[in-house]
């Protein structure tokens, strides 16, 4: 069809799907646009952006649907089908014979998009999140849809709400709060998405504790003491998704509430949305983003998903057709999520001090099966894909921070904690010691909540390399990198209490990490997904391990970025928070820490450091820098690093030559 002719049609009544068994029913255009006015990257040539809106209908007695949870109770079209829509976003070659004949899938983050300023090295908004353009010079078809109902901003996911016989449903919510300084009200969203509103505000039902520890005692506040609200002007006005609490709520202690809310909406129908626009992107005639593979790629909230979209089946779509080709679950550990069950929140997680015992750190945890002895369930994440006979290409992606606050070890040690458990051969897992959560900024920084400055390894140079593996080995089934990871076999993995960290001058080991427990949420999370225990039951925590450290305190193995290979400090993946935001004892979610080498041997002796100093390591930057090109080219070798990447490496070290010398 000739463009010119098409683009109105698109515009006006959207793209009309062709075979009658797609569950993309239309979508709908609103705008497409060049990018970068019309720049070329590359071999794939100039690229297009389109917005629009993508609409699904699902049969809700599938097979392949009755995973979704209330999917039965949603209202249903003439044809008796569940329709629900989202929001897309497609960054795409205006010439498709020109790019590479895969999409890249990026779970989109709280309704946000990461993945191009993540592997373009792209900073702040606009065109600068192109960065040096390298997923557009690869020819990646790039896709996001609205997966997530709460969203206040971005992509987002349109679905029904689920009624019993046209009833209003009405159910038990949790949320918890750890503050980093005194505040009198908030709400009862996570991470700024829209909360549960509670109904029946006056209820003596509801309850609000305080605790001092994660299994501290739960301490009942009065309820004359707090009310739904938020305060303005002083006064308190009733706010159905706020709770204030009289003389404030105070930093470093763990609040809790309790109440009822009522209309769930079907949050499961986001894992059905995202399959089922994959599956027409490679399976159905259409001219929006016609693909030969599908790569999903998912930070954090986002790679938890991904591990829940596989561990519930919806690799395979309605007519058992395999979804991804390949996945890449960056940072989430050894985690799923709040995905699919009854008045789930899709934003709730679990951190070393923050939003804790909601269905995120729970058994499986790794990809084939195991029998937990202390509940004698047996089950493992891809058992029902590899029964499905659609396991897609594989690569877990963690940094140092994972195995300290997202139970990481859990995906690839026995679930007693004694051995290192059989990984599966379209697997592959990489970890990257000394890394945080994302990327920290250079030069490293002390923010208000942490005691030290972050750990400023920037691993996302190998990630662009795993990236182009990944895509090979759905391609060509060219073998990938070898796994990198912390082992008990070889002494890299090991219990918090075994870690033989040196004793650096003002640098507390930390006594505490996020840890995984038998979590017991009623008789009918498993089977229906409703939780009636609320809070739950906490049963025995399941052994987590961390990477044990060499003599400078820096984890061993793992993929070892030239900054870590040769070092100028000790980066770890935990920080402790400031005394002044309470409970310093406990980890800052998603951060690490920077601890500089002396300048010279004797800076190091007056200072009582047992670590090396710069003098003593290196006799000059020339040798230095020299040792950062070995590091890298070592990577360049094994397929960790992309040889066009050499310069930014090297460039980088530079300039932390250039801090670490400077007086400080």
């Amino acid at each position: 069809m000739n463009r010119s002719k098409l683009l109105p049609a698109l515009l006006l009544i959207g793209l009309a799907v062709i075979t009658a068994q797609a569950k993309v029913t239309r979508i709908e255009i609103t705008s497409r646009t060049d990018v970068a006015n019309g720049k070329e990257f590359g071999l794939a040539g100039a690229y297009e952006k389109i917005t629009g809106k993508v609409f699904f209908a699902v049969d809700p007695n599938d097979p392949h649907n009755k995973t979704i949870v209330d999917v039965d109770k949603a209202p249903r079209n003439a044809q008796g089908l569940v329709e629900f829509s989202s929001d897309l976003y497609i960054l795409r070659p205006k010439d498709l014979n020109r790019g590479n004949g895969s999409a890249l899938v990026e779970i989109s983050n709280r309704g946000g998009r990461a993945m191009t300023r993540f592997f373009n090295r792209g900073r702040g908004g606009g065109d600068g999140e192109f960065g040096d353009g390298f997923l557009m010079r690869q020819g990646f078809t790039l896709v996001w849809v609205g997966w997530e109902f709460d969203v206040a901003d971005g992509l987002k996911l349109y679905a029904p709400v689920a009624t019993d016989n046209s009833k209003a449903i009405t159910g038990w919510v949790r949320s918890d709060f750890v503050f980093t300084s005194k505040v009198f009200d908030t709400t009862l969203g996570h991470r700024g998405t829209n909360a549960q509103p509670a109904i029946d505000l006056s209820s003596a039902e509801y309850k609000l504790t305080v605790r001092d520890a994660v299994l501290g005692e739960r301490r009942l506040i009065p309820r004359g003491d707090w009310q739904f609200g938020r305060l303005v002007d002083g006064k308190v006005v009733a706010d159905p998704t706020f709770i204030t609490l009289k003389g404030g709520f105070e930093p470093g202690r763990i609040y809790e509430v309790v109440y009822r809310a009522q209309n769930p909406t079907v949050v499961g129908l986001g894992l059905a949305a995202v399959r089922d626009l994959v599956s027409h992107f490679k399976y159905d005639r259409n001219e929006v983003a016609t693909v030969k593979r599908v790569l999903g790629f998912g930070i954090s909230q986002s790679g938890r998903f991904l591990r829940h979209f596989l561990y519930q089946g919806f690799n395979a779509d309605e007519q058992g057709r395999q979804v991804f080709d390949g996945v890449n679950a960056h940072v989430g550990g050894g985690g799923r999520g709040s995905f699919n069950h009854r008045f789930a929140e899709a934003s709730r997680d679990a951190s070393p001090f923050s939003t804790f015992f909601y269905p995120t750190d729970i058994f499986p945890f790794t990809d084939v099966d195991q029998t937990d002895p202390e509940t004698g369930a047996t089950d493992g994440l891809l058992t029902l894909t590899a029964k499905q006979k659609v396991l897609p290409k594989i690569f877990y992606t963690n940094s140092g921070y994972e195995y300290w606050g997202r139970a990481a070890a859990m995906i690839h040690t026995s679930i007693d904690g004694k051995s290192d458990a059989p990984m599966m051969d379209n697997v592959r897992v990489y970890y990257f010691p000394g890394g945080q959560h994302g990327t920290g900024p250079f030069p490293p920084v002390k923010n208000q909540a942490t005691q030290h400055r972050n750990t400023p390894v920037d691993y996302a140079w190998s990630m662009r390399a795993l990236l182009l593996a990944l895509d090979a080995w759905t391609k060509s089934a060219a073998e990938p990198p070898a796994s990198q990871y912390p082992k008990l076999a070889d002494g890299t993995l090991a219990l918090p209490k075994e870690v033989r960290f040196p004793k650096i001058p003002g640098v507390k080991f930390p006594l505490t990490l996020h840890e995984a427990w038998r979590v017991d949420y009623g008789p009918q999370f498993k089977s229906k997904g409703l939780i009636t225990n609320e809070p739950p039951h906490i049963g025995k925590a399941f052994p987590v391990m961390v990477p044990q450290v060499d003599a400078d305190g820096i984890d061993q193995g793992g993929v070892r970025m030239p900054e870590v290979a040769v070092p100028l400090a000790t980066v770890t993946p935990w920080n402790p928070r400031d005394p002044l935001t309470g409970a310093p004892d406990q980890l800052v979610d998603f951060t690490g820490s920077y601890f500089p080498f002396a300048k010279t041997k004797t800076d190091r002796e007056r200072a009582g450091d047992p670590r090396l100093s710069i003098e003593e390591r290196y006799a000059s930057r020339e040798q230095y820098l020299g040792k950062i090109t070995e590091a890298a080219l070592k990577l360049v070798k094994g397929g960790y690093l992309l040889a066009e990447d050499l310069p930014g490496v090297i460039d980088r070290a530079a300039q932390h030559w250039e801090y670490a010398i400077r007086e400080r």
